[in-house]
């Protein structure tokens, strides 16, 4: 091993240490923490997790202990310590924490950001898209670098001295996305800030079916949206988020009608009613099929999971 590489094996090591420090300071039960950083969340968790379907967001995640698996359609990530993942769009997927405990738990840190910000970044530092028509997944698993998780690191620390974070918290989550954006998936990220683009364009049909997704969406209406022919749209839909129009506007239903059915005492007709079905035989079909069970089993096994 070269003298070189293994300082930076060192470095990215002893970083990863002060990151858990961070982390266990301020995040000392299990859950999602919000910081006084804005867009900046702490990540714990003590117990292997059951999957769950959500939304998400567009984000920087780096994890620091434990490990995840994360389905985006059939598409399998699979992260650990050291790995950081990054979606440039809003996607449903399915996660499941698959190595935490008491001792050892989960342990992550999120940074969510918008293509208005990786933009400015790429125009300060006069970062250019390549001109590439096949637009790339807009979620994928990187090698965290030396750099990179010491933006994070100053960034995370700015939490024990909060006096200093209205003037330099945006200058540190800056630095963070020029890191990302040297990496080497850095055009998955740049082609949802560039205009024109064909990932520029899913994006557009992504935020119409986020909007709407309730609503009889026909793959030619959302074609028609971005200029497209619906074979071109099919195409380049699922090659950024692994899945059609139509199975991604199916996840986001059933993924609120889970929500729903958690914390209301609405039926399940009346539900599948509101998030788009016109058929419950239909809804409890394609809802086993995503869960793994009906509606009615489904909630009273969360519920009695987790004491709702």
């Amino acid at each position: 091993m070269s003298e070189t590489l293994h300082k930076r094996m060192e470095e990215v090591s002893s970083g990863k240490k002060n990151l858990e420090t961070l982390i266990r300071k301020h995040a000392q039960t299990d859950g999602v923490h919000s910081t006084l950083i804005p867009s900046l969340f702490l990540i714990r968790e003590s117990e292997v997790s059951e999957s769950v379907a959500r939304v998400n967001e567009i984000s920087f995640c780096l994890i620091i202990q434990g490990e995840k698996v994360v389905w985006l359609g059939e598409q399998r990530f699979h992260y650990g310590p050291g790995h950081y993942i990054v979606a440039s769009v809003e996607l449903p997927v399915t996660g499941q924490i698959v190595q935490a405990s008491s001792d050892l738990p989960y342990l992550a840190y999120k940074i969510e950001f918008t293509s208005v910000e990786v933009l400015e970044v790429m125009n300060d530092a006069n970062l250019k898209p390549t001109r590439d028509k096949k637009a790339k997944r807009a979620m994928f698993v990187g090698d965290v670098e030396a750099p990179l998780l010491d933006a994070a690191i100053r960034l995370g620390c700015l939490l024990d001295q909060p006096q200093h974070i209205t003037v330099l918290a945006p200058i540190f989550k800056k630095e963070l996305l020029y890191w990302v954006l040297q990496g080497p998936h850095s055009d998955s990220l740049k082609q949802m800030a560039v205009e024109d683009s064909s990932a520029r364009r899913v994006r557009t049909v992504i935020e119409h079916i986020l909007a709407n997704y309730n609503q009889a969406l026909p793959v030619e209406e959302l074609a028609r949206l971005v200029n497209l022919g619906v074979s071109s749209l099919h195409r380049q839909f699922k090659e950024v988020t692994a899945m059609s129009p139509i199975q991604f506007q199916k996840q986001l239903r059933l993924q609120e009608a889970r929500r729903l059915l958690l914390s209301e005492s609405s039926d399940i007709a009346s539900i599948a009613f509101r998030v788009g079905y016109e058929s419950q035989s239909q809804f409890s079909r394609e809802y086993s099929r995503l869960f793994g069970s009906s509606p009615r089993a489904d909630i009273q096994r969360m519920k009695e999971r987790y004491g709702g």
